[in-house]
């Protein structure tokens, strides 16, 4: 079957099996957070995106082979309440954004800046930093060689809209400003969106609702 990306919690990962990479998309937890499980189809290598609940189910994703790193997208706690029992289990190295690492409790070993890459196997992620959301929200980019990019967005972006800003205006103006810089202004619409929680999106379903989002300011 193709990927859909609509998962829920209790219910199976949806595979999205690219040419080099394979990522799996699972829902978890009371506030329904997706977690993603990237692969690298050459190496085996594996990387979690936000260790977000329900450690089990994560590492039953994980399996046999390990985990090389876990990204945390930010510091809201429901999205890392497994973080501590996936690293304790697997032994992975744990990334975040550098502003948003003392509100993690788990020790942060890389923390990652705008333009940071993280590798695991023969699969290179670009860190794009995005703040608003909170301080230290981080997006993730693969480039995918041979198609559309993929970006994982935790929660600075969602089909409809960026990511809650709790009504601060500044914090929404820098939040959209990076959005559009760092994403719209520099990805093609193809690029297949990943969000911390619900539905993908697409780049291109969500660029022509921008003057909106700034109009509503949320």
């Amino acid at each position: 079957m193709s990927y859909t990306g609509n998962v829920t919690v209790g219910g199976p990962a949806d595979a999205h099996e690219l040419a080099r990479l394979i990522i799996s998309k699972a829902a978890v937890g009371p506030m329904n957070n997706n977690a993603y499980l990237l692969r690298c189809r050459a190496t085996g290598a594996q990387l979690l995106i936000d260790a977000a609940a329900e450690p089990a189910t994560l590492l039953e994703l994980i399996g046999a082979d390990g985990l090389t790193g876990v990204v945390t997208t930010h510091r809201h706690a429901d999205h890392w309440k497994a973080l501590a029992e996936v690293v304790t289990a697997t032994g992975a190295t744990t990334y975040a954004g550098r502003p948003d690492t003392d509100g993690i409790p788990v020790p942060t070993d890389t923390a990652l800046d705008d333009e940071d890459t993280v590798t695991f196997g023969d699969i290179t992620l670009t860190v794009r930093r995005l703040t608003g959301h909170t301080p230290g929200s981080v997006a993730l980019v693969y480039d995918d060689p041979d198609g559309h990019p993929h970006l994982f967005t935790g929660d600075s972006l969602f089909p409809g809209g960026v990511g809650n800003t709790h009504g601060d205006p500044a914090a929404f103006a820098g939040l959209l400003h990076d959005v559009e810089t760092r994403l719209f202004a520099t990805l093609p619409d193809e690029t297949w969106v990943y969000p911390g929680h619900g539905a993908d999106t697409t780049l291109g379903a969500e660029r022509p609702h921008l003057p909106a989002w700034r109009e509503r300011g949320w």
